[in-house]
């Protein structure tokens, strides 16, 4: 039986190889996700591999760390931790009473919620200051008679903190244990005194160690960024 030319065509058409696509690549890393316990009781995010270890001394009641990380924290995650060039290390550094609390409620929720927390502190701190500051003197004097396990659940309270860490995903008896965990108050405590014993000279907050050295006369986003640049080689 012969076959037209259009069947043939049609038939030969049919048995023609089909491309296969190229498979798509896969989406990069995204290392801001990656979080961990560091053996100093510190948080780091990042690719623990990083060529460039940054480490950023915190008070959570500095206004030049807040204002640091409301210039630079965003740049600093997107364009150098997301991308594995380099991993970010909080060591907290408290000054006072209501810089434990807060710290204690940064930490509540472990790991995944460290930086989330810190970073919302930071933006906030106007607030939860003020509250603090406006206290009667004789509420703020008072705790100075309290022991550990009860003073920065009544410094948090003087600020406000519980309500805020509600808000923020931190129950009420959630943060109030936290508050009273004497091993994590103890490891506050230990991280600022490995601070000043570390870093003679260490200048406040915030400061930074890049790859293990203190960096000197670096503040700003606009100071640290070229050390960075320059340490990836680039």
């Amino acid at each position: 039986m012969r076959r037209s030319a259009g069947f043939l065509a049609l038939v030969a058409a049919a048995l023609m190889p089909v491309p296969v696509a190229a498979a798509a690549p896969r989406p990069a890393q995204d290392w801001s996700r990656t979080v961990a316990a560091t053996p100093s009781g510190a948080y780091r995010m990042g690719n623990p591999r990083a060529k460039v270890k940054l480490v950023e001394y915190v008070s959570l009641t500095c206004p030049h760390c807040r204002a640091f990380d409301q210039n630079a924290g965003d740049a600093l995650i997107k364009k150098y931790v997301k991308t594995g060039k380099v991993s970010l290390e909080y060591r907290n550094f408290v000054r006072d009473a209501y810089d434990v609390s807060a710290a204690l409620i940064s930490r509540c929720n472990g790991a995944t919620g460290f930086f989330r927390l810190t970073r919302a502190l930071l933006k906030d701190q106007p607030a939860w200051t003020a509250t603090a500051e406006a206290a009667p003197s004789e509420q703020v004097e008072a705790l100075q008679t309290l022991p550990p396990g009860k003073m920065f659940a009544e410094s948090a309270r003087i600020a406000g903190l519980q309500q805020w860490a509600a808000v923020h995903g931190v129950p009420a008896a959630r943060a109030n244990r936290c508050l009273a965990d004497e091993k994590a108050i103890e490891r506050l405590m230990t991280m600022t005194a490995g601070a000043i014993k570390d870093h003679p000279g260490f200048p406040g907050t915030p400061s930074f160690l890049l790859n293990g050295k203190l960096l000197e006369d670096t503040s700003t986003w606009e100071e640290l960024e070229p050390k960075l640049r320059a340490a990836l080689g680039g």
